[in-house]
């Protein structure tokens, strides 16, 4: 908002609607540039939590990539004295000095290095939804970025605040998505998309082969009454970490989801019973060497119930199906 008024009030100056003043000019342009980095310093930051970066996780982190800012604001404080970046010469007109591109490649930085990190991103995202995500993280800053190269050329028209203002929308609607698509905790798929992805196989004429797995915590409640709903969240998410990776190799052609509680669902596009077969080896193997490198205080471990998809059948009836041969599963190893 401080970005927004202080270009009003640029514009305004510029154009008589209020008094000219020498003084009021310098400082809704000090402001402006300052809410710039600002802004492009907090984006980085949000688009960043938005990814779970483990950066942010540290407040040591989060303190040194603010270091731009600091020199930004150093920059603008000497400025006043010197103008060595920007000033009003006594006539009431504006000039640039050369270090003034300084300002903007200084705010720019958190733009560009936010929009690689996203596209990192891209290539490690497990569902749709979560690649969607990746992929307007990557995209929305530049609109802006753009907006305020334009500015830069044509300083009389606030292209800045409109590219913002969409900018701004878009984000709330992608989040809005990713509130309704992705479960909070493990950030896999919910219940609802994987609903939605499994209709929009059905509607395919040429469908093909698909294979639903039920996976199920064993002893979980136990893990809860005993070491508390912290840890219980912990294993959660170690499960969600162990699909992950055994479906790594599978590419787009496995789609994970939290079906509930302690239960996740796997699609997997596949007309192989061996890949299935290996793919249940692999979940058992990643998630026993996630839990040994967890120092976990107690064991985890899954059951998994499988059932080969047909067009007659729909998404209840199938996780039915999975339920029985996860039972089954159970039984087999009695105890779990």
């Amino acid at each position: 908002m401080r970005f927004f008024l202080s270009d009003a009030v640029t514009v305004l100056i510029n154009c008589h609607v209020i008094p000219f003043s020498a003084a009021g000019l310098m400082a809704a342009k000090e402001i402006y540039f300052f809410s710039t980095a600002l802004m492009c310093f907090f984006r980085f930051i949000y688009f960043e939590h938005l990814q779970g970066s483990p950066f942010i996780q540290f407040k040591k982190n989060v303190y040194l990539s603010s270091v731009l800012i600091w020199i930004m604001l150093i920059l603008l404080f000497i400025n006043h004295f010197n103008g060595m970046l920007f000033y009003v010469d006594l006539e009431g007109i504006y000039h640039r000095d050369p270090l003034f591109l300084v300002q903007y490649l200084l705010s720019y930085v958190y733009v560009f290095t936010a929009s690689i990190h996203a596209m990192r991103g891209i290539r490690k995202a497990q569902n749709g939804s979560r690649r969607r995500l990746m992929v307007n993280l990557a995209i929305f800053p530049l609109a802006p970025a753009a907006a305020g190269i334009l500015q830069f050329l044509y300083p009389e028209i606030p292209l800045a605040c409109v590219a913002l203002s969409f900018e701004t929308l878009l984000l709330y609607h992608t989040w809005l998505e990713e509130m309704i698509s992705i479960d909070p905790l493990t950030h896999l798929n919910n219940r609802k998309q994987l609903s939605h992805t499994f209709d929009q196989w059905t509607q395919h004429e040429e469908q093909t082969p698909l294979f639903l797995l039920l996976i199920d915590a064993n002893k979980f409640k136990r893990i809860n009454d005993t070491y508390g709903h912290i840890q219980g969240d912990a294993a959660l998410e170690r499960i969600a970490e162990a699909l992950r990776l055994s479906c790594k190799d599978l590419h787009r052609r496995a789609n994970i989801a939290r079906y509930g509680g302690d239960e996740f669902v796997i699609l997997v596009w596949e007309d192989k019973p061996d890949t299935i077969e290996k793919l249940t080896t692999d979940i058992h193997n990643n998630l026993a060497e996630l839990n040994r490198k967890a120092n976990s205080p107690y064991e985890l471990t899954v059951s998994i119930g499988i059932a080969k998809v047909s067009r007659n059948k729909d998404l209840k009836d199938l996780i039915t199906e999975a339920d029985h041969s996860l039972y089954n599963n159970k039984k087999i190893n009695r105890g779990l």
